[in-house]
């Protein structure tokens, strides 16, 4: 007990732990940062959006490899730097001994890694954690890949080590020019004096590092008597110039990504990406500390504050366009007035004329003695588990039905990922029909649709979209700048093979032949809640309920047309791909696009209003209510959903202070799902007083549960956590579980169920 009695006083104030304590005390922001980074890596924050992954999984270039873990462990190796630029910049002066030894940085950063060490320590246990379990990795990939990650870390720092070696000065080499200086002004020194006084200066450095041996007193460390206050400070301005250079190599950096963004090689990794802009943001707090002082925080308080005013002013507001609108028509109106006029009787009645042809070509695909079945399509939102969710629904039903599901189809409503899947299917469909070799239902197709979005999306948010942004392109004689939206439909374009890179108006002519079903698309206007109805033709008789009160003054219009509003920016000529963009707008991903309307508004995902798509396809069958009655045997709503409709009511146990005070607005958004199926049933239930025929419900589901005993054989993964992330980006587990979820006991059962309703 004497004995670590004894110890415990000099391990609290050695300089490591003493340099510990000071972090903790004074730099909140620097621990924050860090504590951010040990969330992410661990799993505690992101989860459900998959954010970890980018961490655990890194990709560059489509592949998880040596490469990939390389890069991530240079741009940890940077951050980390950064770390120790700021601290040193803002703390060296409270540990003023530090000046008078040789090499003074590189003995402060060696001290201050308790943190990083900590945390390099945490992130490779968590990789192999995360790699065996989610990814099967063999044992040589991940030795190979955790070698990529040190490699990586070990060459930054020596990157950095050598340059502050060469660069840096430690007080001994000032001492030694100022005997120099003396040597040059008094003739009378001689050499042997001179090197008297250079051994004296010798032995003051050694007396100085033998003096501190890495454990100090508090009394010890205001001893730096051995050389004049100036020297010290001089020692500490020389060294902080040259970690200047190194932020400013860094924002140098940030800008030739940004410039060659388009270029695949210069595509980092999304975590390497968000390591970067911490480790900008941490510069940044750096600096502030060091130029301001005590008035760090106020001061960027009030730089905060202005920027919020001019951006709310628009001075500094970036506008994110729809590919095909020319923005440099007149703006539309878009009032309560030019809502009432887009969609009073002769709009409505003009449009529900034009597209009941649609419906009169496919019944013409049916025998006139036997009335088919008129399917409608709904796929949810969520991310790039819907996405791959829907394509292997439709693939595995419309293979079942042999043709049939595609077939009997007459319109396809949903959101977000959802419809991103099946227009995808869509498309290999009609290019199936029109006799190209795209075989609709191989695996390759959900391999492609699985591919991940998000690496190129967070790298475009923070190479251009924070820093830089002037490069533009060209589409259909308008020209755009290359932003965040832009990557998106870019990287859709790309898994996609291109199929679907053209005009929504392409689509009018097959659709209206029959040969594929008609899309409406209905992302949320986030001025007022309204949806945006987007087709490849006017469709504002989705307003067709108005009809039953023609008098009433106030209806309110659940949405409205896009093609009649934009007719003057040519509509048609929205490129698809930003059409999907549009309805897959997920937050703080893939931005909000303004649309040229004065006022301007903005979109938002299509799921905030119905997640699920049924309420449009109410609201078409609404429109069509006696044709399709006298036309067909029935309707059948087939809903693809990526969540389970009835899943495991959870208990609230465990409520905390921050629950109860959060709790009224995380329920509204914890139960948003259910309040959509809730007025989705309402709507179906009511539509049997109105239809005249047979209305069926097929819910085809992704359900985590259902598969949780295979997986827990093979990874023993707990239930809780099965179910895949609402991201852009998937991991092999994930994409197994998804796929296979398709083969559980309730999806046979609906699927059996729909192959004998279209017989």
């Amino acid at each position: 007990m004497r004995k670590l009695f004894l110890i415990f006083p000099k391990l609290v104030y050695s300089f490591p732990v003493q340099l510990l304590l000071n972090n903790i005390k004074r730099n909140h922001v620097l621990i924050l940062c860090w504590i951010i980074l040990f969330a992410m890596v661990t799993g505690s924050f992101g989860k459900y959006l998959g954010i970890p992954y980018l961490f655990l999984d890194p990709e560059y270039l489509n592949q998880v490899n040596f490469r990939s873990f390389f890069i991530i462990g240079m741009v940890s190796a940077g951050f980390t730097t950064a770390f120790h630029i700021t601290c040193y910049i803002t703390d060296g002066h409270r540990f003023s001994f530090v000046g008078a030894l040789s090499r003074p940085f590189s003995k402060f950063v060696i001290n201050n890694s308790i943190i990083p060490a900590i945390f390099l320590v945490v992130y490779v246990h968590e990789i192999i954690q995360f790699q065996i379990s989610n990814e099967y990795s063999r044992t040589g990939d991940l030795a190979w890949n955790l070698a990529g990650l040190i490699a990586g870390y070990a060459v930054m720092s020596l990157i950095f080590f050598v340059y502050f070696w060469f660069t840096n000065k430690d007080i001994f080499k000032y001492v030694v020019c100022r005997i120099d200086e003396k040597i040059k002004q008094n003739v009378k020194v001689t050499r042997a004096s001179a090197m008297k006084k250079l051994d004296i200066a010798r032995k003051k450095q050694i007396r100085v590092d033998n003096y501190l041996d890495f454990t100090l007193r508090s009394r010890e460390v205001e001893d730096s008597s051995f050389y004049d206050k100036s020297t010290i400070l001089q020692v500490f301005d020389q060294n902080h110039f040259n970690l200047v250079i190194i932020e400013l190599c860094i924002f140098g950096l940030i800008l030739v990504l940004g410039i060659f963004k388009d270029y695949p090689s210069f595509q980092l990794p999304a975590a390497a990406s968000f390591i970067i802009f911490l480790t900008v943001f941490v510069m940044m707090a750096g600096a502030f500390s060091y130029w301001f002082g005590g008035w760090s925080a106020t001061t960027a308080l009030i730089l905060f504050l202005v920027l919020n005013h001019l951006v709310g002013e628009e001075y500094l507001t970036k506008r994110y366009e729809a590919f095909g609108l020319n923005y440099q028509m007149p703006a539309s109106e878009y009032s309560v007035a030019s809502l009432r006029k887009l969609n009073d009787t002769v709009h409505v009645q003009r449009d529900w004329q034009n597209n009941l042809g649609m419906l009169e070509n496919w019944r013409r695909k049916f025998p006139d003695d036997h009335k088919p079945k008129m399917v409608f399509l709904c796929a949810s939102g969520g991310g790039k588990r819907a996405a791959l969710w829907t394509l292997t629904a439709l693939q595995t039903a419309d293979s079942l039905t042999h043709g049939d599901l595609m077939e009997k189809s007459i319109l396809i409503t949903g959101a977000s990922g959802g419809l991103i899947g099946a227009s995808y299917f869509r498309e290999l469909k009609l290019r199936d029909k029109l006799g190209e070799k795209v075989k609709p239902y191989n695996e390759t197709h959900r391999h492609r649709i699985s591919t991940d979005n998000l690496n190129p999306l967070i790298f475009s948010l923070m190479a251009n979209d924070l820093f830089v942004g002037f490069t533009k392109f060209e589409y259909n004689g308008n020209y755009y700048y290359r932003d965040r939206g832009y990557t998106f439909e870019e990287q859709l374009n790309q898994i996609t093979e291109r199929l679907m890179d053209k005009p929504i108006k392409a689509y009018d002519s097959v659709e209206q032949q029959g040969l594929v079903p008609m899309i409406i698309l209905a992302p949320t206007i986030v001025n007022d809640g309204r949806k945006l109805y987007i087709a490849s033709r006017p469709v504002s008789f989705m307003n067709y309920d108005i009809m039953s009160f023609p008098d009433y003054a106030l209806s309110k219009y659940a949405g409205i047309d896009f093609q009649t509003l934009f007719v003057d920016q040519g509509a048609g000529d929205l490129r698809f791909l930003s059409a999907l963009r549009m309805s897959a707008t997920f937050p703080y991903i893939t931005p909000n696009t303004t649309l040229p309307t004065e006022p301007a508004i903005k979109i938002m995902d299509a799921g905030i209003s119905d997640n699920f798509g049924l309420t449009d396809a109410v609201r078409f069958m609404y429109a069509y209510k006696d044709w399709i009655a006298e036309n067909t045997s029935g309707v059948v709503f087939v809903s693809i959903r990526d969540s389970p409709k009835l899943g495991t009511i959870a208990p609230k146990v465990g409520q905390t202070i921050i629950d109860d005070v959060t709790q009224p607005i995380s329920s509204v958004y914890n139960n948003f799902e259910n309040f959509q199926d809730i007025n989705s049933d309402m709507l179906i239930n009511q539509a049997k007083y109105w239809f005249h025929n047979s209305i069926d419900r097929i819910d085809i589901q992704y359900q985590a549960e259902s598969y949780v005993p295979i997986l827990q054989k093979m990874d023993s993964i707990r239930q809780n956590n099965s179910r895949a992330s609402l991201s852009w980006r998937l991991t092999t587990r994930e994409k197994y579980g998804i796929i296979s979820s398709i083969n559980s006991d309730e999806n046979k059962v609906e699927l059996k169920k729909l192959s004998e309703l279209l017989k």
